[in-house]
């Protein structure tokens, strides 16, 4: 017997929260549910799969074999809901005073559900260029499935020329974004009587220069900013959010580590920051190692995601603000998997349903009326596909 599919977006919220794709969970329940639904509607669709086959991205594909289409692109995992104070289940999506509350129903299943609703009507259009799908998984870590799906979307075909990445704007449309890069540094000393320094190497008092190499970074993100930067704060930031180490007082710390993440501004170089700090780190080891010759210092790449850069007036801006009527100037201080399309070459925006202020809150909600203004957009979408 055939699925009975749900027809409007509201439904297919419903059906989305209730897949518990909290980002250490699976998410091929859902990919499973939603690649089925789209090949019934004729879809040519793909999964890039992980590297240990528990998770996957999809992209389908509705309309002509043809270039210069439009992707809808939304991550199918959310954040954990674990310690929060729920007043609601946060896998049944519950409707209160015009606001739909589940764990994703703003980040960003909302715009999700919405591709999916407007898909039959895309499966039916004459579309003059294609609709592309793409629902990835990890953003909420690192952004890390994304990049899988979009270098072979860049190589493959139909190429589309445009993306709109559906995170929660308000329907507002976003043209720029800070990116994220994240390091988590690990140090290996060697204990010794916190007297005799000579005899060790301490890995937190080594670590505190690290640390203050990254403090001396942040300095000149701030510094370099542009006077007209439309950020706020109007630089890019870089924090160490989380230490540890050491044994007890008096004694010279065998091991410590410590995580720092940037927010790079588009006009920010986050990696190079980066190698200056693996560079720091190959001295700082050099000096461990005149007490202590086993001592190491590691520097691992957590997450590197880039910024989003305004494009001036390109595909996606251009065809977003007519659909919207929203010219005003917009960014962002939250990253998404936008930066990592356009640095694949593809024009790209940021606009969908639900408020970031929602994000990642006890009691997620959506707004009926952003789903509605969703709806509205991808039905001026298909028909501007259809010209």
């Amino acid at each position: 017997m055939a699925k009975a599919w749900p027809t409007d977006s509201q439904s297919w919220l419903a059906r989305l929260v209730a897949f518990d794709t909290t980002s250490r969970n699976s998410n091929l329940a859902l990919i499973d549910d939603v690649e089925a639904f789209l090949s019934e509607l004729g879809a040519r669709c793909e999964r890039v799969v992980s590297d240990d086959g528990q998770k996957a991205n999809l992209h389908a594909v509705l309309g002509p074999d043809v270039d210069g289409g439009v992707v809808l692109s939304g991550h199918t995992d959310v954040v954990p809901v674990d310690g929060q104070d729920w007043s609601t289940d946060p896998w049944v999506l519950t409707e209160k005073d015009g606001k739909l509350y589940g764990r994703g129903s703003c980040d960003m299943k909302g715009f999700a559900a919405c591709a999916l609703a407007a898909a039959p009507r895309f499966a039916t259009a004459q579309l003059k260029r294609p609709v592309h799908f793409a629902f990835s998984y990890d953003e909420e870590v690192g952004c890390q499935g994304a990049p899988r799906m979009i270098e072979r979307m860049a190589q493959s075909q139909p190429r589309p020329s445009c993306v709109i990445v559906g995170e929660p704007t308000d329907m507002q449309v976003i043209t720029g974004h800070k990116g994220l890069y994240s390091v988590r540094v690990t140090l290996e000393g060697q204990e010794a009587h916190s007297s005799l320094v000579e005899d060790g190497a301490c890995a937190v008092t080594h670590a505190a220069t690290l640390m203050h190499h990254l403090v001396q970074e942040a300095a000149a993100l701030k510094a370099a900013a542009p006077a007209d930067s439309p950020f706020d704060p109007p630089y890019g930031t870089l924090t160490i959010g989380r230490m540890g180490g050491g044994t007890a007082m008096n004694i010279l710390a065998k091991d410590a580590w410590f995580e720092s993440l940037m927010r790079p501004a588009p006009w920010d170089d986050g990696p190079g920051i980066g190698e200056r700090l693996r560079q720091r780190a190959a001295e700082v080891e050099a000096e461990m190692r005149r007490t202590a010759p086993d001592a190491r210092v590691s520097v691992e790449l957590i997450s590197n995601v880039p910024p989003l850069r305004p494009e001036d007036m390109g595909e996606a801006e251009a065809l977003a603000r007519s659909i919207t009527g929203d010219n005003a100037q917009r960014v962002v201080a939250y990253g998404t998997e936008g930066g990592q399309f356009q640095d694949a070459g593809f024009s790209t925006v940021v606009c969908g349903p639900g408020s970031i202020a929602q994000a990642h809150q006890p009691d997620e909600f959506v707004a009926i009326s952003q789903l509605k203004a969703c709806d509205a957009f991808l039905a001026k979408l298909r028909e501007r596909l259809e010209a």
